[in-house]
């Protein structure tokens, strides 16, 4: 059985202009479509500016229901172009009640299925834990007619827990939509240090796995609306790994791209076979895993 596919990363910087950044989105999806995209990812809230840098309760109206207005867009797309799509969006579940959550369309445009971000973050800049409760549908691939889609989202990305139950759970690949960069007052080494870590990571989960790894940022600079800081700088290098962390493919730091990429799913079978790291594990020596911390 071929279990090869094409799959379009949209790195893209955005603007105060939710439409024309959806309009853009959408050539550049149809873009990757036209290349033989069979699966294209989008960076994490993609609709518009990264508006953690500060906490704003007016930044709520940024949010929307799930059915809602996105979904009709994208979900138009994906039909129409017969791909399957993953998309991030700011949830509106219930008044007082929001997620940050990824929605996935099937080729027929229907809704396959949504991740809510579980790790959320609360850093100077990424103040997340003010606009989004933790994800509470668990760690579930989402079946479409190309595989299951082991989606995770940013912050999910540095926790090896995470892969490993989409992993287990039968996911065909992860994906990290994602937006983090740099403030500007850190010096170079210390940036290349942490966009070298965010890269490591990713492909330490594809390792660790015998599973791809596709990871779409956000890139350009966005200012601080309070003027406390001088902004975030997003390093892009999106990039996509094998099972062996090998790269398949990356984006640079600063310029917007859309790479196509073929991945061969049926690698990840070849190579648990040679490292079968799911074989070795001592499941029975790993209760503590759930304690925050061992005394």
């Amino acid at each position: 059985m071929d279990k090869k596919i094409k799959a379009g990363l949209i790195q893209q910087s955005n603007t105060v202009d939710t439409q024309a950044n959806m309009q853009r989105l959408k050539k550049n999806i149809e873009e990757c479509a036209q290349q033989g995209a069979q699966l294209v990812v989008l960076q994490e809230l993609h609709n518009c500016l990264y508006f953690c840098q500060t906490e704003n309760t007016q930044l709520f109206d940024l949010a929307e229901n799930i059915p809602g207005p996105s979904t009709l867009f994208y979900g138009d797309i994906a039909r129409s172009l017969n791909i399957v799509l993953v998309t991030s969006l700011f949830e509106k579940r219930a008044p007082g009640l929001y997620h940050n959550t990824a929605v996935v369309f099937d080729t027929d445009g229907n809704i396959a299925g949504k991740y809510r971000k579980m790790h959320i973050p609360d850093d100077p800049a990424y103040y997340e834990k003010f606009y989004f409760a933790p994800g509470d549908l668990g760690f579930e691939p989402i079946q479409t007619s190309i595989g299951k889609l082991g989606v995770l989202v940013c912050w999910d990305q540095w926790y090896p827990e995470a892969a490993r139950l989409m992993a287990l759970k039968g996911a065909d690949l992860l994906i990290y939509p994602t937006a983090i960069g740099w403030e500007s007052s850190d010096m170079e080494d210390e940036k290349e240090r942490q966009r070298n870590a965010w890269i490591i990571s990713q492909r330490g989960h594809a390792v660790a796995n015998g599973l791809p790894v596709i990871s779409v940022n956000r890139t350009g600079h966005e200012p601080d609306p309070s003027g406390q800081t001088k902004g975030i700088q997003f390093w892009g290098s999106s990039f996509v790994a094998g099972p062996q962390g090998e790269f398949l493919a990356q984006a640079s730091q600063n310029k917007e791209e859309n790479l196509i990429v073929e991945i061969d799913l049926n690698r990840s079978e070849n190579v648990r076979r040679w490292w079968p790291f799911l074989r070795d594990r001592r499941i029975d020596e790993y209760g503590n895993i759930v304690k925050r911390f061992i005394d």
